[in-house]
């Protein structure tokens, strides 16, 4: 069964907590942060992406990037911009994106209940990512970066976290820049806090990563790391937990540099020996099921609908994702490992699919495919049966905001 607890938390002084809190660090790159963070000191990205306080020549894996981001800690809480709860606690987190809203626990989770897979994992990780992360969380000391875990939903507990947010007042209540509102509550009661963690542990057998793979694996290694000098937070890294039913999963796509030598008429010919090809033109496609995929190339849009030899009803057999990859990636385009070519490249559904005709039209890219999103029960089927899903399969959004709630280690 699950094994969550409460904690103190690393957070803003409520009139910080709107400039405090920042997009998390992998959904940008060292540019656009650096923009980002313009005329606002009390960022976290300072400390996230602390390579926006240095220059732009340095590599942004060096030594002092890390260093850096331990400083500007340091700083944020000398400066009284952030403060620690002198009681181990749990927060509530609601987030409002397009008038839907969902609630998260916001808590930390064993290390040892994902080195035992009661914390489920429907992905591979990259070294290179789980590096950056760990010397990360060792120079600095704190997880800042918050794992998503899902859960199935528990009627107890859904109507103690609803009955807490509308009998007590939130600590933080703003609507960021993009609109997304943003409400925290601090639950400091010893007898609530004692029921949430029995719930967690008579009634949650299991819970399952929906964003944060690489948040989860280098907590989990940087313990090992410590050997005996690992400390009992080590132990336990942050993590948000949503019921099942309030998440919502956007497309995740994908854009490749060349078409592997195929002219365009070429491509749409091989393409047709697997797919149903029709000609959309320059209105964008988006998939409005299964099995239909989206094809960018030349400035027009097609639409590929899979035949039925092109895909399984295993879990991972049946996904868009793997379609696309065992029909098209690896026989034309011969591309065999998403998560190690350099030929693709992955385009969150929250940027548009603008944001794909953008990539190709500017010449960086060849052609792009938008996919019918993934639902959660396919990802906790996919977990449950131990496989694991492409890279970069799904997309969740609304994302928590860094920096209104970090874990110390030490």
């Amino acid at each position: 069964m699950s094994n969550i607890r409460p904690f103190k938390a690393l957070r803003p002084e409520a009139q910080f907590a709107k400039q405090v809190a920042s997009r998390p660090y992998d959904v940008l790159n060292s540019a656009e942060a650096k923009i980002e963070v313009q005329g606002n000191p009390h960022s976290f990205l300072h400390i996230t992406k602390s390579e926006v306080s240095l220059p732009d020549d340095v590599d942004i894996h060096a030594t002092e990037v890390y260093e850096k981001a331990k400083a500007n800690l340091e700083a944020f809480i000398s400066r009284n911009v952030l403060f620690q709860d002198n009681k181990a606690c749990y927060y509530i987190y609601q987030l409002i994106m397009n008038g839907r809203s969902q609630t998260g626990l916001v808590c930390v989770s064993s290390v040892d209940d994902y080195e035992n897979d009661i914390i489920k994992k429907h992905e591979f990780t990259r070294p290179e990512k789980e590096l950056d992360r760990i010397n990360h969380i060792k120079t600095s000391g704190a997880q800042t970066g918050n794992v998503f875990l899902a859960y199935r939903n528990v009627e107890e507990l859904d109507v103690l976290i609803e009955k807490w947010k509308a009998n007590k007042n939130p600590i933080y209540n703003f609507t960021a820049d993009d609109q997304i509102q943003h409400t925290i509550w601090v639950v400091n009661e010893d007898a609530i806090i004692e029921n949430i963690t029995q719930i967690f542990e008579e009634k949650v057998p299991c819970t399952y990563i929906a964003d944060g793979h690489h948040r989860a694996a280098s907590a989990a290694k940087v313990r090992a790391a410590l050997g005996d000098k690992a400390t009992e937070e080590s132990n336990y890294f942050l993590t948000t937990l949503f019921p099942s039913d309030q998440l919502a999963i956007l497309d995740y796509n994908r854009v490749v540099t060349d078409l592997n030598g195929f002219s365009t008429q070429d491509f749409l010919t091989k393409l047709e020996e697997k797919f149903l090809v029709s000609l959309v033109g320059e209105k964008a496609f988006r998939p409005a099921q299964l099995h239909e995929l989206g094809l960018y190339v030349d400035k027009k849009w097609y639409k590929l609908v899979a035949k039925e030899n092109t895909y399984t009803t295993d879990p991972i057999g049946v996904l868009d994702i793997s379609i696309l990859q065992n029909n098209i990636f690896t026989p034309l385009l011969n591309i065999v490992d998403q998560r190690t070519d350099k030929r693709v490249d992955f385009v969150g559904g929250i940027r548009g699919l603008g944001e794909l005709e953008k990539r190709v039209n500017s010449g960086e890219m060849a052609a792009a495919f938008s996919l019918f999103p993934v639902t959660i029960h396919q990802l906790f089927d996919i977990a449950d049966s131990g496989n694991v899903m492409p890279p970069k399969s799904t997309w969740f959004e609304p994302k928590l905001r860094d920096g209104l709630l970090t874990h110390l280690i030490y």
